[in-house]
């Protein structure tokens, strides 16, 4: 299965927003945070580390459409 330009820089933002979603849980559950105040700050942050990401071009601010 053969994917495009587009989709490849879509799987690779994904990934990227769960990294950083991911980063953030850790971090804030190392900061003895509660449980889910840390699942929440990760779901809040790694959408705008997404859309603010400088690395893409095709589907955040920087979009080129």
């Amino acid at each position: 299965m053969k994917l495009s330009a587009k989709h490849k820089a879509a799987i690779k933002s994904y990934l990227r927003a769960v990294a950083a979603s991911g980063i953030t849980v850790v971090l804030a559950i190392a900061g003895d945070m509660r449980p889910e105040y840390a699942v929440l700050l990760g779901a809040v942050i790694a959408p705008i580390i997404k859309a603010i990401d400088p690395k893409d071009f095709d589907l955040g601010i920087n979009s080129e459409k």
